[in-house]
């Protein structure tokens, strides 16, 4: 049951009609969607997918699979993503224009930070969307949560991408700078209650005010490490205005800042501002008025020059390597590779030849195994290992060869 303080203030902000279709969105089946890795599934098909419009290469299914029970997730192919999150793409298509206008004549690769990147969604997307030469650090505060980053971005598999385990006043502390900046900041979930219940246990008016004065230091550390022009793109997965556009108010008074509007489509029923007076282009997606959980993102650019503070280092945990591995490769069957992904040892067919080989399945690499002739050595990382104990006799494809 939803709270209701939360019942009142949101029936308040989004008006009775906008409201009671929310309400509806209880009902109705929550939307299950995936965005492909686009280099890995050039010759492959969603099953029964239908296409996410704001997203390239993101779809939605027809139903939700067991997704751990299929060993193209595990191998990076895709990464399983709210659609309303998937929004990210069609902001950075059109806010690289923005950038690349400021800086006229400019050549460098652009370098981009996740601040609040567990667990690594929007980060896999910024990697695909972004140039291939741009450098991306993802970070993340929490020290478990930032290995669970880490897995992610280690299996989407792409070149120049750092994880961190820092604090934002740790890289404002540091002498980096970057020319777009995502603050996908902790808040108080309320666009995840459909999605997540338990988030709703967590709701209070006390918590959204704990909310709104962190996002207000994590954006603040963020902007001093942000370049003359740089676009900082705010997001978070809740409703109310103390959190969004009133959080967007003050950056605009306190920084030398202007939004950066997103062309949008009418059919996707995007919510502009609810703040009155308020006029700036935000984007708000609403369940059971657009086909996603809840979001509200809005970019800002940069005026004034990024200030430095010092030499700190930064806490790095994982890098993925600017060239893939040269280990042979052995393919394996859907009953191996379930195998191999639960940490147990192999048998691979006897031409593989003996030393540590990259075992594939489909073609596409699930880790390392050193192979020893009479059975391989599983070096697929412990704590990554799926703990089902049942595998179904049957695969079924999510995605399939075209």
């Amino acid at each position: 049951m939803l709270p209701q303080q939360f019942i009142d203030s949101t029936r308040q902000l989004f008006g009775d009609e906008r409201f009671e279709r929310y309400l509806r969105s209880f009902d109705e089946e929550a939307p299950v969607s995936i965005r492909l890795h686009p280099l890995k599934t050039k010759d492959m098909e969603v099953v029964g997918g239908e296409p996410v419009p704001w997203c390239r290469h993101a779809y939605y299914l027809p139903q939700r699979p067991v997704f751990t029970m299929d060993p193209l997730l595990h191998a990076g192919c895709y990464y399983v993503q709210e659609a309303a999150s998937m929004f990210l793409d069609e902001a950075l298509k059109q806010m690289h224009n923005a950038y690349v206008n400021h800086q006229p004549g400019a050549i460098r690769p652009l370098t981009t930070l996740d601040l609040c990147a567990a667990p690594g969604g929007k980060s896999t997307l910024l990697r695909a969307a972004l140039p291939p030469d741009c450098v991306l650090y993802s970070n993340e505060p929490i020290r478990n949560r930032a290995n669970i980053l880490a897995e992610n971005v280690q299996k989407w598999g792409a070149p120049r991408h750092i994880v961190t385990n820092n604090y934002p006043r740790d890289y404002r502390a540091s002498k980096l700078t970057f020319d777009i900046i995502l603050c996908d900041v902790p808040c108080s979930g309320e666009g995840m209650f459909r999605k997540d219940a338990a988030t709703i246990g967590e709701w209070s008016p006390q918590n959204v005010e704990k909310c709104w004065r962190l996002q207000r230091e994590i954006v603040d550390d963020a902007w001093a490490c942000l370049n003359d022009g740089g676009l900082l793109i705010y997001s978070t997965c809740t409703f109310n205005t103390k959190e969004n556009e009133e959080n967007i108010r003050y950056f605009l008074e306190h920084y030398d800042a202007q939004v950066v509007p997103i062309a949008t489509r009418l059919e996707w029923n995007i919510t502009g501002s609810l703040l009155p007076g308020f006029n700036e282009p935000v984007y708000r997606f609403i369940p059971g008025i657009t086909r996603s959980e809840g979001l509200f993102l809005c970019v800002l650019q940069k005026s004034s020059p990024a200030s430095h503070h010092g030499k700190q280092r930064l806490n790095i945990i994982a890098q993925t390597p600017d060239e893939p591995n040269a280990y042979p490769q052995a393919e394996l069957t859907y009953q191996q590779a379930m195998a191999y992904l639960r940490h147990e040892a192999l048998t691979l067919s006897a031409d593989t030849p003996h030393g540590v080989v990259e075992v594939c399945f489909q073609g596409h690499p699930l880790g390392l195994a050193k192979n020893i002739g009479t059975r391989a050595n599983n070096l697929y990382p412990k704590e990554w290992k799926i703990k089902t104990t049942h595998i179904p006799t049957e695969y079924e494809a999510i995605l399939r060869n075209t």
